[in-house]
């Protein structure tokens, strides 16, 4: 079956991470060998095995925070080195798709054209998923904090570049709203981003939004809004969860919310850099996704944004996956909670092929 990811940071594990995606993810592993830091020797990411496991579409993102906490290959002490480096992480999407690697979807017309490619590949290869003759990838670009953005009237540049997503805010105090970890909402620069927004067609994700900034930005922006990778805080406590009632509110917009695969994000209790994965699986995926559908009463807001490659590898994720290909186990597991084919089809890719065209059709 087709995946739509709505969640990897490609360019940032390629740029900041020093990783040729080119490779597989085994490939990788066996290069960063003796290499220390977070997730190094553990990567799940890399084109072949996107490819493998059928990830015909991501939303892939610029990454470059500058909240006044600087901290290496994330955080920058300015807006201006912010800035340029999100500009490099776009010149590298732009590199893979002159390259012929990727195409960078920005319209209906070639979502449809790319997706017809991916499907005529899937039923003349249904038999053979590791055949590398795959359709390019397709990548959605987003943005993960709006920090690069140096003001608002600058943003058509961005979306002159294919720019089509943004979440304002990551972790702590960002220049555009308040994140993960703190009860700051919209600052003087939201509500003109959001402004700009809603005028270019650009689309608001609103993972990683405090509880303030969520509902203020709501208040701001009368577009369609995503959560591109959320759980839900009923299942697991946490400020970067959402509650039903945001949960509630993104499905009054016709709104989508894609499951994360982080661990600790899985399992209430899971400490990052403490807990071993052991007791984590991709079954606890579904328990997030069948969530939302009964919350919602319908299978139409619930979809897959892994993280998979978010500063962690194998060590933070499920243990019975081993790469992004393994996202095709969600298949099974889904069928034996009683999902219909329709509706794992919806989850799998089909809710953000709609969403996609709600927005831009």
């Amino acid at each position: 079956m087709l995946i739509i990811d709505a969640h990897l940071d490609l360019s940032m594990n390629a740029l900041q991470g020093n990783r040729d995606l080119l490779s597989s993810a085994y490939t990788i592993r066996a290069q960063e060998a003796g290499m220390s830091g977070k997730g190094r020797t553990q990567g799940t990411v890399a084109f072949p095995e996107m490819r493998q496991g059928r990830i015909a579409l991501s939303f892939v993102t610029l990454f470059a925070r500058s909240t006044g906490r600087p901290s290496p290959h994330s955080d920058y002490a300015s807006p201006i080195q912010s800035y340029g480096i999100a500009q490099g992480q776009l010149a590298y999407y732009h590199a893979l798709a002159e390259a012929g690697h990727v195409r960078i979807i920005t319209s209906t017309e070639n979502l449809d054209s790319h997706i017809d490619d991916w499907r005529t590949w899937e039923n003349e290869t249904a038999d053979d998923v590791n055949d590398d003759n795959t359709p390019p990838l397709g990548f959605v670009v987003s943005m993960e904090g709006a920090d690069s953005i140096l003001h608002p009237s600058q943003l058509e540049v961005w979306v002159n570049n294919g720019l089509r997503l943004i979440g304002l805010t990551h972790y702590g105090p960002g220049r555009y709203a308040g994140g993960t970890g703190t009860e700051i909402g919209l600052t003087e620069l939201g509500p003109p981003l959001l402004t700009e927004m809603e005028r270019l067609g650009v689309i608001l994700d609103l993972t990683h939004s405090s509880d303030q900034a969520f509902w203020q930005s709501l208040e701001h922006y009368n577009g369609l809004v995503l959560a591109s990778h959320n759980n839900c805080r009923t299942l697991v406590p946490h400020q970067r969860q959402f509650s039903d009632a945001q949960l509630r509110a993104i499905f009054e917009r016709n709104g989508v919310i894609g499951a994360a695969f982080d661990a600790w994000m899985l399992q209430p209790g899971w400490i990052t850099g403490e807990s071993r994965n052991d007791s984590v699986t991709l079954n606890n995926v579904v328990d997030h996704i069948d969530y939302i559908c009964q919350l919602a009463g319908n299978s139409r807001h619930a979809a897959i944004g892994t993280d998979l490659d978010g500063g962690y590898g194998r060590e933070q994720s499920p243990s019975d996956l081993d790469t992004i290909a393994d996202l095709q186990k969600l298949v099974g597991l889904l069928e034996a909670r009683g999902y219909s084919t329709d509706d794992i089809a919806a989850i799998m890719h089909g809710n953000w092929l709609r969403f996609l065209h709600d927005a831009w059709g």
